[in-house]
């Protein structure tokens, strides 16, 4: 990052990142203990889920009103600008991600049988390259990093492979034993989750590349 003169400006945009990067690592986590909790029927865990959400809230209002102090106050051009509107746009997406864990968290519940679904040990496995993926992005956030921000938006295709492939899975469940349909409908749901959490990376990716080149990628990486 380029120093200014202002030094407090290169303070808020330090301290934007800051906040960026705490709100990646509560969605990394939030991924991971969501699928853990529903694998294991853990509702305790699951319930820490859910109320550790509300500091994801807190954290996107925060960066709302300091990117828009920063725009009032030191009016940034150029890089500056496409920095500060790229984190107001992925501080979004983050508490989205944050909003699909907690929605996975809570059907930890109203899954009965769990033995029975196979999908429920590629369901784990499909969140951990997810959340790879937010891994990676907020790595190229940080780094203005157009190439690993491109790798990011190849690895959604991985993602989108593991939901196609359980959700004909699922659906088998429920052709054949109708007694599976409600609990089996509750993993689609999770699938669609994790699915669009991936489509979520792709598209703060996408912002990265903005970010750092001033255009964005290709339309055949997206």
């Amino acid at each position: 990052m380029a120093e200014h003169t202002v030094k407090a400006f290169d303070e808020d945009i330090t301290r934007l990142r800051g906040l960026i990067a705490e709100m990646g690592g509560l969605a990394e986590v939030a991924i991971a203990e969501s699928l853990d909790a529903l694998l294991r029927g853990d509702e305790v865990l699951a319930e820490q889920v859910v109320a550790r959400d509300k500091r994801m809230d807190a954290l996107e209002m925060e960066v709302d009103k300091l990117a828009v102090r920063i725009i009032a106050l030191r009016a940034p051009m150029a890089d500056d600008l496409r920095e500060v509107i790229a984190a107001l746009k992925i501080a979004g997406v983050l508490e989205r991600i944050g909003d699909y864990s907690k929605n996975i968290a809570k059907r930890t519940g109203m899954i009965e049988g769990r033995a029975r679904f196979e999908p429920l040990t590629l369901l784990p496995v499909m969140g951990e390259v997810a959340s790879e993926m937010v891994h990676d992005v907020l790595t190229a956030y940080a780094a203005r990093d157009p190439d690993l921000a491109r790798e990011v938006i190849a690895t959604d295709v991985k993602v989108d492979g593991f939901y196609n492939s359980i959700f004909r899975n699922l659906v088998s469940y429920m052709v054949e034993n109708p007694s599976t349909i409600s609990s089996a409908a509750q993993l689609l749901f999770v699938a669609r989750n994790i699915e669009r959490i991936g489509d979520h990376a792709t598209n703060v990716a996408e912002m990265v590349h903005f970010a750092a080149t001033g255009v964005y990628p290709p339309e055949g990486d997206r």
